[in-house]
């Protein structure tokens, strides 16, 4: 009985050490990032880790009050609330229609500068106030928090993760200086195409030197958006020997947000965790109603349509437009749309405010998924292996549905020039060309064949980041040399002095013997 007693209490002490949770500091970047931050939120909460996230007083999709997490209101404003941002889209989608000129183009980058550079710039004014806060800073000391998990877009879980002094994971795919491996990984413009370029990474010799350009016009970006930003931030608070990126750079776990079926084949590093669609899941069974809807498209099936958590409405013509077209296909099919109802609209038609895109998507009689080109989505569509016809509007998305074009998954239209015609066309082609079912297929499949699931691999490194205070062992330090260093000019440039001083040494030997020989030459005749 006593023995029985000391295993039974063995038991229970050593299970209570495996469910031993961790304590998490969460700096999110509010919409459409923060649905999968919240994702690995929900995962670490069942796993039993406390969570506590980060939020401005003007958050947009961040709660205050969740079952899965405790929140830190900051009194400031972050500058991503719905009404500044609703109007930046408005002004994007009225540019974009206006055509696929250069100066249209320009006018698009440099509007996007200007937000850019003012979210950056009202983001640091809400840290400068956190860390003048000592209050605030001494709550955050004191809750011993074991890491902070952030998403780089912005730059302010990084900077309180290095006053703070605690390890750092990052939930990545950008930083603030671009996409997430140019930070830290080897990028040769000869076959890593910058975002952007949309070029594949077999590129001509003219498209490798749009890629050179592209890549001097992303620095030139940065110039303007993010130095004057971060660089005398940094220096107030860090030291002015300390380049922001740097403290980007030391991160201990760079957690991905795509990986190579997604994305092109590039060099990596150790501490790349790779965790592309870490958000998907089977298919939920869908809500009566709805499935009633969907069962009654018959041998037809049934497209979808939604065009993410930013835009929830397009203008009035190209809504009646794109109403007209879906009335003209047998298919039935379950839009996402807020705004006015489209007199168009036909009886095949549900339009909806909200509609679970996963489970639909990962319905059987889901056809062809109509979107923007949110990486979401996209990974959602290769899960569930939906070809995809694409509206892209901002951002990275034509850029994301270019990749899925050269895959041969996509048809892309453009949002200036699309209409009833060319878009039903689009469908169509989707619809009953078997190729595109068949190669998203194979990109599904590629997709779910790994060792475990991408969530798993996240929760995996996060939890190792707990156990052992970092992963510095994977992390090179080769961000804390110059460029000259780095790319081994001063080494070059060494070599090539001993060189030209071993041909200078040569060639005044040979001078002096020469000479010699003359010299001896001319006493002999004389």
């Amino acid at each position: 009985m006593y023995r029985l007693t000391l295993t039974a209490l063995a038991v229970v002490l050593c299970s209570a050490a495996l469910v031993n949770g961790g304590k998490v500091l969460v700096f999110p970047v509010d919409g459409s990032h923060w649905i999968n931050m919240k994702v690995i939120i929900e995962e670490l909460h069942s796993r039993g880790h406390e969570v506590t996230v980060l939020r401005p007083s003007d958050a947009w999709y961040i709660k205050p009050d969740s079952p899965y997490y405790k929140s830190i209101t900051v009194n400031a404003a972050a500058g991503f609330d719905k009404d500044n941002f609703g109007q930046f889209v408005r002004r994007t989608l009225e540019m974009r229609r206006q055509g696929a000129s250069f100066w249209t183009r320009m006018a698009l980058e440099i509007d996007l500068v200007k937000e850019f550079y003012e979210m950056n710039r009202l983001l640091l004014l809400m840290m400068g106030e956190m860390f003048g806060d000592d209050k605030l800073m001494q709550i955050l000391r004191d809750a011993k928090y074991d890491l902070v998990l952030t998403d780089p877009a912005i730059g302010g879980g990084v900077l309180l993760a290095h006053r703070l002094g605690l390890p750092l994971v990052l939930n990545v795919r950008w930083t603030v200086q671009g996409e997430g491996h140019q930070a830290i990984a080897p990028t040769p413009l000869s076959y890593v195409p910058i975002p952007g370029s949309e070029m594949t990474d077999k590129m001509t010799f003219t498209e490798r030197v749009q890629n050179m350009l592209f890549f001097v016009f992303t620095r030139l970006q940065i110039m303007y958006v993010t130095d004057p930003n971060y660089i005398p931030f940094v220096h107030r608070h860090f030291g002015p020997d300390v380049h922001y990126m740097e403290l980007f750079q030391s991160a201990d776990i760079w957690l991905m947000r795509n990986d190579f079926t997604f994305e092109w084949p590039r060099p990596t590093m150790p501490n790349v965790v790779y965790m592309s669609g870490f958000q998907c899941k089977p298919a939920k069974p869908l809500p009566k109603e709805l499935e009633d809807f969907v069962q009654s498209s018959g041998e037809h099936g049934v497209i979808v349509m939604t065009l993410g958590t930013l835009v929830e409405e397009l203008p009035e013509d190209i809504t009646e437009d794109i109403a007209a077209a879906f009335a003209q296909l047998p298919q039935k099919v379950i839009w996402r749309h807020k705004g006015k109802r489209p007199s168009t609209l036909g009886n095949n038609t549900l339009m909806l405010d909200w509609l679970p895109q996963n489970d639909l998507l990962g319905h059987p009689k889901t056809r062809v998924f109509v979107a923007h080109g949110g990486t979401n989505g996209m990974q959602e569509a290769i899960y569930h292996g939906v070809p995809l016809v694409g509206l892209p509007l901002m951002f990275d998305q034509p850029d994301n549905f270019f990749r899925m074009k050269a895959r041969g998954v996509a048809k892309v239209l453009d949002f200036a020039t699309v209409n009833r015609d060319n878009f039903r066309e689009a469908l169509k082609e989707v619809l009953y060309e078997p190729s595109y079912k068949e190669k998203m297929k194979v990109l599904s499949s590629l997709h779910r064949d790994q060792p475990m699931k991408p969530l798993d691999r996240a929760m995996f490194w996060i939890e190792f980041v707990m156990r052992h205070k970092g992963a510095a062992h994977l992390r090179t330090e080769s961000y804390k040399m110059s460029t000259i260093q780095y790319h081994s000019i001063d080494v070059a440039a060494f070599l090539l002095a001993v060189v030209l001083l071993i041909f200078a040494i040569f060639i005044a030997a040979v001078k002096f013997l020469w000479q010699r020989l003359l010299s001896r030459n001319k006493v002999k005749k004389e």
